[in-house]
């Protein structure tokens, strides 16, 4: 059984994703919180938008709320740094400011449930999938009509 995370079993949870979200520099928070930077990392990007996406509990729910507020709030700042650099001329902050709306954008998609970034496996093309089918069908020889309805079952 694996181990639970250790930033989502910390004490004070709601701060460290504030401060995830926030973007907040790894080291600073593994610092104040005795965490390390890679279970802050891992955290980040698999426990907030899985948690804010699974709400169910009442608690859950609000806990979710918050984070859509704080991402929304995140968005909406850098929207507006990107539009004043790019008011003033200041292109390297607007190119700044456009890689951060867009980290935002795509955190909010992940926790509306809008963006799955996770792997898909074909298991068609697995070739231990191909040599166990052909094990099948071919143990199936003696039995015609079994043989067939079995390779009209499978995919």
């Amino acid at each position: 059984m694996p181990r639970p995370c250790t930033v989502c079993t910390h004490k004070d949870i709601e701060n460290i994703n504030k401060r995830l979200l926030g973007g907040e520099i790894y080291r600073t928070i593994a610092d104040d919180t005795g965490l390390s930077e890679t279970a802050l990392k891992r955290h980040k990007s698999e426990h907030i938008p899985v948690a804010a996406a699974k709400a169910s509990k009442a608690v859950e729910v609000a806990k979710a709320d918050g984070l859509l507020e704080d991402i929304n709030g995140l968005r909406e700042k850098a929207m507006s740094i990107l539009q004043k650099a790019e008011e003033s001329g200041d292109l390297k902050t607007a190119l700044l400011g456009i890689r951060e709306a867009r980290g935002c954008l795509e955190l909010l998609a992940k926790v509306e449930g809008k963006l799955n970034d996770r792997p898909q496996i074909n298991i068609l093309i697995n070739p231990e999938w191909i040599q166990l089918r052909t094990l099948i069908i071919n143990s199936l020889e003696p039995y015609p009509e079994a043989k067939e309805a079995i390779i009209n079952a499978l995919p």
